[in-house]
Formats: C-alpha cells, structure tokens, sequence
C-alpha cells in the first residue's frame, strides 16, 4: 500500500487538521505496518498557484523561464504523488467557509485533463478509479445541516465534489466542528474525531 499524507494548514504545530490526518495515518500504518508514506506539507512548502504562462507551457514544447519550468516541475510531481498512491490522506481547516488556497492551489495541479479525469461523450469520467481517500476536516464553528450555518459549508462539499469527479468515489471524512467555541467544546469534538479514526480503521 502506498499512502500519499497531504496537510494544508497553515497553523503548524498548532494545527488540529495536523494532528488528525496524522491519526489517520498511523491507523493505517498499524493495520498496514509495510505501507509506504510520501508527506506533503502544502503549508510549510505551499504550490505556487495556477498561472496563464503554466498553462499555456503545458500545452506543448516552448521556451519557458526558469520560474515557469520550476513550476511545471513541482505540478508534475505533485500529480505523479497522487497517480501512485493507493489511498490520500488529507487534513483539511476551513478557512473562511472554505478549504485553504495552499490546498486549492494543490487541488488545481491534481485536476488535469487526460491524467486525472477524462471528457467523453457521456460527461467527464474521473480516472482515480480504485484510490480511497480520508480527510481530516476541521472548523472553527458549527456549519452542519441544523447548525443555520449550512449554506456557508463549501469545505467538505468541494472536496467530495473534487474527489469523485477524479473517480475517488470512496472518501470518508473524519471532522472535529465547533473547536474554536470553547476548550470543552474543542476536547468533545477532538474525541469525536478519534472514535470516527479508530472506526475508519477498522
């Protein structure tokens, strides 16, 4: 097994998202002590994001700067980190109703036609077919479905609707909400996760 761990917070050591996604991942490991981990870490080292002169170079040969050829390089191995991996590991804070720009700058260079997914005839056809993926997802508040905070959800919405236009169809998310209301609130919703983690693993 080969497990591709991704974090995208910016908060460092004081990431929930971190300490979840890790919990994942050593469930894993311990249900499959050979698996194999490539780390990413989108917040110490973030992808630049898309640009028009990456997308135009990526169309075919072209002279390109130095800037631009570093930035097909990293595009290129972050999309070879996900073709390879058998399941993707994701921490994933919202951020303003939304996941962070460093994990949607990621999720730009994962997303490419002819690689990931495919047009047809019958509509786009995700071809990450047979990856599973966790995702660690934390929020500051309360955005569940009888929160009244609903609508503002667009965290775990995008990323299923991202995974499963990729073919990913099984994606199991892991949230500890409301962690920024009160410590007491934070250790309920941290103790949540770990039940949700030591079941996934199972």
């Amino acid at each position: 097994m080969k497990i591709l761990h991704v974090d995208s917070s910016i908060l460092g050591g004081h990431s929930v998202s971190r300490r979840l996604s890790a919990d994942i991942v050593a469930r894993l490991k311990a249900a499959h002590p050979a698996a194999a981990v490539t780390y990413r870490d989108l917040g110490a080292e973030p992808l630049p994001h898309l640009s028009g002169a990456v997308l135009a170079a990526a169309q075919g040969p072209q002279a390109v700067s130095d800037e631009v050829a570093a930035d097909l390089k990293a595009g290129a191995a972050v999309l070879e980190e996900i073709l390879g991996a058998d399941v993707i590991v994701l921490g994933a804070p919202m951020y303003n109703f939304g996941v962070s720009s460093q994990l949607k700058a990621w999720i730009d260079r994962i997303a490419v036609a002819g690689k990931t997914f495919r047009y047809t005839a019958n509509g786009p056809e995700g071809l990450l077919k047979g990856k599973k993926a966790f995702v660690a997802l934390t929020r500051g508040g309360f955005y569940g479905p009888d929160s009244g905070m609903n609508a503002f959800e667009h965290q775990e919405s995008h990323l299923r609707a991202v995974f499963t236009f990729l073919g990913i169809t099984e994606v199991n998310f892991v949230l500890a909400e409301g962690v920024n209301i009160s410590p007491e609130q934070k250790a309920q919703s941290l103790a949540k996760a770990a039940g949700e983690i030591a079941a996934l693993a199972a």
